[in-house]
């Protein structure tokens, strides 16, 4: 006799299976923001009111190219804003987190703290 392929459920796991309630689906990642540098770049301008160019590559240990190409796709996006002057001659850059990207990080964060208390609750 053939044995078949479909599994059976056990007792415990069809107790299971009733007492969970179905989770609904996660909202969708902000890719944007997910990536380590740029996660980096909205956390700091959250804590503080504005940041220059040279401030946050030390604080975030990045190289030049690296800060302006993540900056740029957070620009594009209207997550920071970014204001170019001169100090005594010597260019200035500083950046802000606009409202659109505050909302933007407490929605990531949200979706984070729903999946680490997901995961913990297995």
């Amino acid at each position: 006799m053939a044995k078949s392929n479909t599994a059976r459920l056990t007792r415990a796991d069809a107790e299971r299976a009733v007492k969970t309630k179905p989770q609904p689906a996660p909202a969708e990642l902000d890719r944007l923001i997910h990536e380590r540098v740029r996660l980096a770049i909205v956390s700091a301008l959250a804590v503080r009111e504005s940041l220059t160019f040279n401030e946050l590559k030390a604080l975030l240990k990045a190289s030049d190219g690296n800060l302006s190409v993540h900056a740029r796709k957070l620009e594009d996006a209207e997550y920071i804003t970014c204001v170019k002057s001169f100090e005594a001659r010597v260019p200035k850059t500083e950046y802000r987190l606009t409202a659109l990207g505050r909302r933007a990080l407490e929605r990531y964060l949200d979706h984070m703290e729903a999946l680490i208390r997901a995961t913990r609750a297995r």
